[in-house]
């Protein structure tokens, strides 16, 4: 059932919905202590990243809905660095993550589709960027993914795992 008729967003909704492979690739192949291993003080290990990019995802498919169903909601910004420091990424199921993560993408690519194009130009107030527009969210998670792949690969390497 699509809706969103416009090509660049039914593009740019694939390309969002891409990311489920891409993030499954990037810890394939790793021991429990590969993937949770900082290789340096103040990093964040290829777990942390990848319940990072889940939390942001749950929370900008949230962003998402509201801009789609309310007038100009009010997007309140979270801490990324407390959400890592205060629940371990450490003690979660990669398996789950990576699942949770896939559905959701899932999920939200199909009620994105559903949606006609101009709803893709309504607003919501985020409490860091001001007035973002739907597609504008759309367009930042569907580079989220790739943006942390760079870090990953780096961790990858330094501990000698080539990289999927």
């Amino acid at each position: 059932m699509t809706n969103a008729s416009d090509p660049a967003i039914l593009q740019t909704i694939a390309s969002y919905e891409s990311g489920i492979a891409t993030l499954r690739a990037a810890a394939a192949g790793l021991s429990h202590a590969q993937i949770n291993t900082r290789i340096a003080p103040g990093t964040w290990s290829i777990q942390e990243i990848i319940v990072h990019i889940l939390d942001s995802d749950l929370i900008a498919t949230h962003r998402m809905r509201r801009i789609a169903a309310e007038e100009l909601p009010l997007l309140v910004s979270y801490d990324e660095n407390l959400f890592i420091a205060k629940l371990p990424s450490d003690k979660i199921d990669l398996a789950t993550a990576l699942d949770l993560f896939d559905a959701n993408r899932r999920f939200t690519a199909q009620w994105l589709r559903t949606l006609a194009p101009g709803v893709f130009a309504r607003e919501g107030i985020h409490t860091q960027r001001g007035k973002v527009t739907l597609q504008y969210l759309l367009e930042i998670y569907t580079k989220h993914v790739d943006h942390h792949l760079s870090f990953v690969h780096g961790k990858r390497a330094a501990m000698g795992a080539a990289t999927m």
